[in-house]
């Protein structure tokens, strides 16, 4: 399935765009962090709890659950709130 990742995360992928797979969000996280390691941890906590500022959509509904099963046809969705003072 195509990724879109958002720009704070494209030192890991380079592009703004990127492919992988997994039948859940869990393992399109996995395959993401296989293909570029450490991007995994940037989205989720060491509990594996999605962090704070990490919102993902498949399909125009947010992702609340890593469970969450996902078709192979889609396109996944990372937003990341950027704060700052």
């Amino acid at each position: 399935m195509q990724v879109l990742i958002p720009s704070a995360l494209r030192s890991y992928t380079e592009h703004g765009k990127v492919e992988a797979g997994g039948e859940t969000l869990a393992a399109v996280l996995a395959d993401l962090d296989q293909r570029y390691p450490g991007i995994r941890f940037r989205m989720l906590d060491e509990q594996q709890q999605i962090r704070p500022h990490i919102r993902f959509f498949f399909a125009g509904e947010q992702l609340r659950d890593l469970a969450q099963p996902l078709h192979a046809n889609g396109e996944l969705i990372i937003v990341q709130a950027l704060s700052g003072g």
